[in-house]
């Protein structure tokens, strides 16, 4: 382990992990709330998108070790699959995007109507956004309820930093992080970009992270 001489930060904010150590702020917890009613949904088939690294996989699997399920990749999905769903009530896909095969999706759906199932897909961006060419799956993709993980807010940067630096057994005072958090682009992407770019700097300079590795790391 190095030799840091940063403060660790003692801060408040533990009570806003739930699960596994997913942070709830305003930028996710409309879709937080909203898996934890599960089964009172007001539609059965819902999608939530985000940017990589936003945390709809880690939201999935909070929801599906409290509710129980299945979960696939969309591109990976296949017949076989369509016949190991009907054990399961809430069946998840993740990854959805142009590429998938449109017509075993449309088989899908109607499996999961049929036998009244819940269904959770995943995306970078909205399904309604992603050209599809099948007008039967666009029709059915216009059903489901739509959730969208926003950019970080503050709050959220900071947890997202502060928890990925001490996953590499890193301290880092406040000002520091605050000091990023003005000066990243609001992304996340770039936080775990920038973190693994300081994290590498300070390896190669053999020093603690400080205010020179950080602007250097921002290209000021």
């Amino acid at each position: 382990m190095r030799d840091l001489n940063q403060q660790i930060i003692k801060f408040d904010y533990d009570q806003n992990f739930k699960d596994d150590d997913f942070y709830v702020s305003k930028s996710n917890q409309h879709i937080f709330n909203f898996l934890k009613i599960w089964p009172n949904w007001e539609k059965k088939f819902i999608n939530i998108s985000g940017e990589n690294f936003s945390g709809k996989t880690h939201l999935i699997n909070i929801f599906l070790k409290k509710f129980k399920g299945v979960k696939f990749e969309a591109n990976l999905l296949n017949n076989k699959n369509l016949k190991e769903i009907k054990i399961y009530e809430n069946i998840v896909v993740e990854n959805i995007d142009k590429d998938i095969d449109e017509k075993l999706f449309y088989t899908l759906f109607n499996i999961i109507d049929q036998d009244n199932k819940y269904l959770v897909l995943t995306s970078i961006e909205p399904i309604v956004n992603i050209k599809f060419r099948l007008d039967d799956l666009k029709s059915r993709f216009k059903n489901f309820l739509l959730f969208n993980i926003e950019k970080p807010d503050d709050e959220l940067m900071f947890a997202l930093i502060l928890k990925n630096l001490s996953d590499r057994q890193i301290s880092l005072d406040k000002k520091l992080i605050n000091y990023i958090i003005k000066r990243i682009e609001r992304s996340y992407s770039n936080i775990f970009d920038f973190i693994y770019k300081i994290d590498k700097l300070s390896l190669k300079k053999k020093k603690s992270i400080d205010f020179k590795i950080i602007k250097e790391a921002l290209g000021e």
